[in-house]
């Protein structure tokens, strides 16, 4: 997500906001997530609502008064209160007021996640969708669609996951098959892994494999990437055998090539060269 100065500053704001109303007795931040969700989808399709509340030319305070009056019946107080700091908030253009409302409910989904204890699972659950489309360009081209109703590409969602994952996984998956925003959806599917591990301010490596990986290979890797980029590690591994053998690693935009695949593209790159 790219935002610009003022909307950064925007967002810092309403994250503190959405921090302090969950830590509140009694919030639920997975609903606080789903409902700011819910909002998204209504900025989304209300053009002219969109542009109101984004307008930082006009009174914040007015900005705020319109989304209380317009959705103080549908949201619930720390939902409520969350989006009045958005709607205060000076962003810089609508869609970098609903990018920032977007991540406040990722947030706050993944909040609920860690507080039931588990967050591991959800973010394998993200990474393991993310490598079914990287798999089946079909179902990629078909979620990314931008002809094809949102609750079509929800429904194709739920057939592919069959009740087999998280309901916040679900949640998180469907919101981005319905806003890709111009990216592939495993691409969207693969920022939330890292917002994910970064809850535990881990850093995110991607690692396929020609073969399986036992849990003590994984554990060894883990512990060398920590290493290597000084910080702690959320491994996830997939598995491809048309590597032939070896490793491919991405870490960032950093790829570290250990697969007999890519020393032979490396080869043949420079002999053609």
């Amino acid at each position: 997500m790219t935002l610009h100065a003022a909307s950064r500053e925007a967002l810092s704001f309403a994250e503190t906001r959405l921090d302090g109303v969950l830590g509140d007795a009694g919030a639920d931040p997975s609903a606080v997530g789903e409902e700011l969700l819910s909002v998204v989808d209504l900025f989304t399709r209300e053009i002219g609502l969109r542009r109101a509340v984004s307008d930082g030319s006009s009174d914040p305070e007015a900005r705020k008064r319109l989304v209380a009056t317009l959705l103080r019946d549908k949201l619930s107080g720390p939902a409520l209160s969350v989006l009045e700091a958005v709607a205060g908030g000076r962003w810089s253009n609508p869609r970098e007021l609903v990018d920032g409302l977007e991540h406040l409910g990722f947030t706050a989904l993944l909040v609920g996640a860690e507080n039931a204890g588990k967050l591991d699972s959800v973010e394998d659950e993200l990474f393991q969708f993310a490598r079914i489309l990287d798999g089946r360009p079909e179902l990629e081209r078909a979620l990314s669609d931008r002809t094809t109703p949102a609750e079509a590409k929800r429904g194709l969602v739920r057939q592919v996951v069959a009740d087999k994952i998280d309901p916040i996984t679900q949640v998180l998956v469907e919101q981005v098959v319905v806003r890709p925003r111009g990216r592939s959806v495993a691409y969207g599917v693969d920022r939330l892994v890292e917002l994910a591990a970064g809850r535990s301010e881990r850093v995110v490596a991607r690692v396929t494999s020609a073969t399986e990986l036992t849990a003590g290979q994984r554990e060894r890797l883990a512990v060398q990437l920590g290493r290597v980029y000084d910080r702690p590690i959320a491994l996830h591994v997939a598995l491809d055998r048309s590597l032939g053998s070896g490793l491919v690693i991405r870490v960032g935009d950093e790829v570290i090539d250990g697969s007999a695949a890519g020393r032979l593209d490396a080869l043949r790159r420079q002999l053609a060269g």
